[in-house]
């Protein structure tokens, strides 16, 4: 694959000088003999940074259809972002900052799905992407490619990566047949500063390796994805050597030093950490892929000893990375003397005018399109129990994905063969009402782009299952009070990695250590059989070692569909057209203690 006409791109990013930020030193009182020294050159500048846009531009849940909010009251999205950049410059003087991004921009509302799907960019006249437009509006500099960039194939990445005034970067985006970057690595901006002297500010892109496993159908043959810290360690020292005085890494990757995938990849997930530590060099990171808030981090680095600053804003655009680089002039350089970092609260401002001006249209049509009414319920269906409880709107997912798979296994060798399914609890938010229901009620139930696959499993293979899956459980012993708020998400195991199975029963002792909570396992009525064969409907992220489950990534896949999982929803309510939990819902699993229920 021939490189990105925008590899290897320098650009000068100011023109003025930077007299708003610069700060001079006082001479020294004059000496014996009347000469003053000279007084030393500094220089300041400002590098801003988000992270996990996940397509939010507007302060709007296109799911529930209305304005955001949370608990802690945060505010999403490019608008706001866009008049803190503005203030941030107003303040240092735009030619003294730079504004980078660390990924994860085209996929995660139904905005962002609907320029991808629905009257997606790729087709001949079509729209330009409104992460694009806004992006290119606020003025950004680089972005580093996410992992969700690839979820709707590189067709899609490739012609937002055309629309984007600024650089994707990916050092460690590799084309599989000749292993030379497929994106450009790194950009390279000059500042110009009061005293004849321009700063070069390198931003080395680097995304998840973890891409290899959940977008495997999309990249499989045409990309490979490195270690960070192995590419890091290769472009820092060039960077370097072609002059760059700062050194920044925008890195798709969180600081924990952990990886979802467990050893599945010799690569760690969140290596953001790591590379601080290890490879010298850097001045700062800022931090994407986690989904946390970490204002200033500092890791120092084992070969040199000095201190490298990292950042994490809070994901879709709740906050704004500020990197705060004091210089000064020795030897014939600038050398970097301080650095600081901060995040800025995006609910402490309005959204910026000419940005929903700018993308009105886009937002009125998407309100339109999730607003379409596909069926009806005959019984309100919500998620807010479902971390603890079998609900019925979990049931529902389930069992479209199983019917869905043994329509397409009909007549085949495997017809004969029982479906099982999993799911997660994607959002405790989502909810079906009563009477009619529309795309966004539908489309809330599965917020990730997940496609559907098939895999044969053993009734063994389906009890390790279970009892990782379970580990989501804080152990509890009988008799102890059970308050639901702290009985989920033991270890930080997220609830996108727990699944429940549907088409057995279970129970969950939870009194139990994690490893032994499965009990009472049964198919039909009676114990399951470990040598039966079964067939488990099961999302390509999980399929595919997606949270490390045991067994499915090399289970036999017998089927795989391309098409959504929230859209085989979506059609399956169409079809129907009523949902009655009464044909589908059970309740097939339960937490227990000592043979005692919980709830």
């Amino acid at each position: 694959m021939p490189l990105n006409r925008r590899t290897f791109l320098e650009s000068s990013v100011a023109v003025g000088a930077g007299a708003a930020l610069t700060t001079g030193v006082a001479a020294a009182p004059a000496q014996a003999h009347g000469h003053h020294p000279k007084p030393v050159k500094r220089y300041s500048f400002t590098v801003m940074g988000t992270t996990d846009l996940h397509g939010n531009v507007f302060n709007w849940d296109y799911f529930t259809d209305k304005e955001f909010d949370d608990k802690a009251h945060n505010d999403v999205g490019l608008a706001k972002i866009s008049t803190l950049v503005n203030q941030v410059r107003e303040a240092k003087g735009k030619c003294n900052t730079l504004l980078i991004d660390a990924g994860d921009t085209i996929q995660g509302t139904q905005l962002s799905y609907y320029y991808a799907k629905v009257d997606p960019i790729t087709q001949a006249g079509g729209p330009v992407h409104p992460m694009a437009q806004a992006m290119n509006a606020i003025g950004y500099d680089a972005a580093a490619l996410g992992n969700h960039e690839f979820n709707y194939g590189i067709p899609v990445l490739r012609k937002f990566e055309e629309q984007c005034d600024f650089p994707l970067l990916g050092a460690n985006a590799l084309d599989a047949k000749t292993l030379r970057p497929a994106f450009p690595p790194y950009s390279m901006h000059r500042l110009r500063t009061p005293h004849g002297r321009d700063v070069k500010v390198a931003v080395l892109g680097l995304t998840n390796p973890g891409i290899a496993i959940w977008d495997k159908a999309n990249v499989t043959g045409r990309m490979v994805f490195p270690g960070l810290e192995e590419q890091a360690a290769k472009w820092v020292p060039k960077l370097r050597s072609m002059g760059a005085d700062v050194v920044v890494v925008s890195a798709h990757s969180g600081s924990s030093g952990t990886s979802s995938y467990g050893d599945q990849l010799p690569h760690i997930e969140n290596a953001a950490g790591l590379v601080a530590e290890q490879v010298p060099g850097i001045d700062a990171i800022l931090v994407g892929h986690a989904h946390t808030e970490i204002p200033e981090y500092r890791v120092t680095n084992k070969e040199t000893g000095k201190d490298v600053v990292l950042s994490e804003p809070l994901k879709w655009g709740q906050r704004l990375t500020l990197f705060d680089f004091d210089l000064v002039w020795q030897k014939g350089s600038w050398t970097v003397e301080k650095v600081a970092a901060q995040v800025l609260n995006s609910n402490a401002v309005e959204e910026d005018p000419e940005i929903v001006g700018l993308l009105a249209d886009e937002h009125k049509k998407v309100v339109a399109y999730v607003n379409q009414i596909i069926g009806t319920s005959t019984a309100t269906m919500a998620t807010a129990e479902a971390p603890w409880k079998d609900e019925p709107i979990i049931d529902l997912i389930n069992h479209v994905q199983a019917e869905t798979v043994k329509a397409a296994l009909a007549g085949g060798e495997y017809a004969a063969l029982p479906v099982l399914s999993q799911a997660s609890c994607f959002s405790r938010t989502a909810a079906i009402p009563a009477g009619q229901v529309t795309i966004r009620d539908a489309a809330g139930l599965y917020v990730f782009e997940n496609t559907l696959e098939a895999r044969l499993m053993t009734g063994a293979q389906i009890k390790d299952y279970l009892e990782y899956s379970a580990r989501y459980y804080v152990q509890t012993p009988a008799g102890a009070p059970v308050d639901p708020a702290k009985l989920t998400n033991a270890n930080g195991t997220p609830d996108y990695n727990y699944d429940a199975v549907y088409g057995v029963t279970y129970d969950i002792d939870i009194a139990k250590p994690a490893g032994s909570r499965i009990v009472n396992l049964s198919f039909g009525g009676k114990p399951i059989d470990p040598a039966a064969q079964f067939v488990l409907a099961v999302n390509n992220y999980r399929a595919s070692g997606g949270g490390a489950f045991p067994h499915v990534a090399a289970a036999k896949q017998l089927w795989a569909n391309s098409d959504e999982i929230r859209n085989t929803i979506i059609q399956w309510v169409k079809a129907k057209g009523s949902i009655d939990p009464g044909q589908f819902a059970s309740v097939d699993w339960k937490l227990t203690r000592d043979g005692t229920p919980v709830f």
